[in-house]
């Protein structure tokens, strides 16, 4: 019972429970921006560490019911391929991360979501053939990235959003990758003792929001909107990364 009174009290639960939820929506018909939408605000009110335990815990948990679709529409052994690289990778950007004070972890989640976001609307893509190397690359830029800062997607989404490969396709690579990602970034914290109870209590308790609203937009999804779609997505990401900056503190 002190536990669970404990856990509801903790400051700012409301704001990760309202960015849990908003971030599900956007998760759930684009395929992406968890991270984006997410850690911004959730860097307001808890550590960079409790931020990124609390959404892979439930990031883990909250696409689970789009995964059979995923695993039906998208390539799995380019995700396969990703996630090496993300491997590979992923321990650098964990190390960089426990250096980081807790504004510099906001500043650099704020810049970085802004940067991507201005190169996703831009059209930066890789326009060349998808070769294996690449592919693995890519993984790894991302699983730095994962370790660093929580952001997995972006490099993996420039990667494809160029390609010749259906709406449908990207999306479900991109949601298995960045399953795996989590996934993988929560074993490397508990092997590191980098996690604690609370905050994966935490995690828990928003992926209850978190799965519902991945539903209700994986629901929603309609790929003749896929552009309206993704500049919701796109805005809500904006405004997000730009009220995560500490001088509206």
């Amino acid at each position: 019972m002190d536990l669970l009174s404990d856990l509801m009290s903790t400051p700012g639960l409301p704001v990760l429970i309202l960015a849990a939820f908003v971030a599900g929506m956007v998760r759930g018909f684009s395929g992406f921006g968890t991270a984006m939408v997410f850690l911004p605000a959730a860097g307001q009110v808890v550590s960079p560490i409790w931020a990124l335990t609390i959404m892979g815990i439930m990031d883990m948990i909250g696409p689970l019911p789009n995964v059979p679709r995923a695993l039906r529409d998208g390539h799995p052994r380019d995700v396969v391929r990703l996630a090496v690289g993300l491997i590979v990778a992923l321990p650098i950007g964990i190390a960089l991360l426990s250096l980081m004070a807790p504004d510099v972890y906001r500043y650099a989640v704020s810049t970085i979501s802004l940067i991507l976001l201005v190169a996703l609307i831009a059209g930066l893509r890789y326009r060349g053939r998808l070769s294996k190397p690449l592919i693995y690359g890519t993984g790894a830029i991302g699983g730095f990235l994962t370790g660093s800062t929580g952001l997995a997607g972006p490099p993996v989404i420039m990667l494809y959003m160029a390609s010749t490969h259906a709406a449908s396709v990207i999306r479900a690579n991109l949601m298995l990758y960045l399953l795996c990602a989590d996934a993988l970034m929560v074993v490397l914290f508990a092997f590191w003792g980098l996690i604690t109870l609370t905050p994966v209590l935490l995690g828990l308790l928003v992926a209850v929001p978190y799965l519902l609203a991945n539903m209700v937009g994986a629901a929603i999804f309609n790929p003749d909107k896929e552009k309206l779609y993704r500049w919701v997505a796109y805005a809500i990401i904006a405004t997000s990364a730009i009220m995560g900056f500490p001088i509206w503190d």
